[in-house]
This record gives C-alpha cells, structure tokens and sequence, in this order.
C-alpha cells in the first residue's frame, strides 16, 4: 500500500466482507503528539479466536480466489515500522476492531493518501451500509455519516453518479480545515 487512505479502503472492505452494517472509521491525526491512529470498527460477523490469531498471516484469507491476504498483514508491518503500534479484536457474532498507530515523523511513515476519495467512494458504493467516519486533529474535529448524506441528497440514491463528486468535494473541504 503506497499510503493509509489505501489501507482504509482495505480494511473497510473487509468489513464489507464479513457482511457488516455499520463500519466506523475513526483517524485521529496528531503531529504535536507525533501519531495518526486509526481505528476501524464493524458489526460484521467478527472471527473466532483461531482465525484471529492467524489474520496477520498473509497466507491466511477467507477469499476462494486467491491463496494470500496481504491487507492486515501490511498495515500491520506498516503500523510497526514506524514505531508505531497495531492491534485487533474481534468476537463472532460482534464484530470487529481494528487499531493501527503510525509514527508520522518517522521516515517510513506512509502519507495519509486520498482520503476525501476514499470515504466517498466507500459512502456511495455501499449505500446500504452506515459509515460513521470522524477525522480529528489539533484544529477540530469533522463527522460524516452515510444516514447525514441520505438526508442531504433529499431522495437521490448515493450510488447515483452525480452524489460522489459532490460527497468527495464535502468531505475535501472539510479535511482541508484541518
């Protein structure tokens, strides 16, 4: 993955995946302190203890297709190679979260990538799924959900090609104040 907003789109996926309604995507991002953490969390299916401790083997994966689940593995190398921390827990029939914490003045530091992108894709992909997603940094806090955009749009489905551009410009403008 060349930056975190790739990662975000990953591990969203995977809460896709494990048939989850509601994912929030918290990304605290604090330079004085010197960390960006992340935190995804669903209530999707979750996994038992087995495949929990075995999710940060890129060999191990739900998928059919292909022998090798690379996402988590990766943040995880990621998260730690800035000196930084990863950290995951799920429940079967709960769900499950999932913690990466980035070092950003460290070298290895990913940057944070497209994220305006990447939570309106996420949004207007998957309009029966409820995003809750909350940036913060020392300058403020900015709260975005799929059910706030539902009522904005006043009747247009968000999969309709007209909604993502305007979602993406939202979403822009208000992490650009931050």
């Amino acid at each position: 993955m060349k930056d975190l907003s790739l990662h975000v789109l990953d591990i969203a996926q995977n809460s896709v995946v494990a048939q989850a309604k509601v994912i929030q995507i918290t990304l605290d991002i604090n330079r004085e302190k010197d960390y960006i953490e992340l935190i995804v969390k669903d209530n999707g299916k979750g996994m038992d203890r087995d495949f929990l401790d075995r999710v940060i083997d890129p060999f191990t994966t739900t998928r059919t297709t292909r022998r090798v689940g690379l996402g988590i593995p990766l943040l995880k190398q990621n998260a730690e190679h800035t000196g930084g921390k990863f950290a995951i827990d799920s429940e079967p029939g709960v769900g499950t979260t999932l913690t990466a914490r980035f070092i950003p003045s460290h070298i290895d530091c990913l940057p944070l990538g497209d994220l305006a992108g990447t939570f309106a894709l996420l949004i207007c992909s998957y309009p029966d799924i409820n995003f809750k997603i909350e940036v913060t940094t020392e300058k403020g806090r900015f709260t975005i959900s799929t059910e706030k955009i539902i009522e904005a749009i006043d009747g247009v489905t968000l999969n309709d090609s007209s909604v993502y551009p305007l979602v993406k410009e939202l979403i822009k403008s208000n992490l650009d104040e931050l």
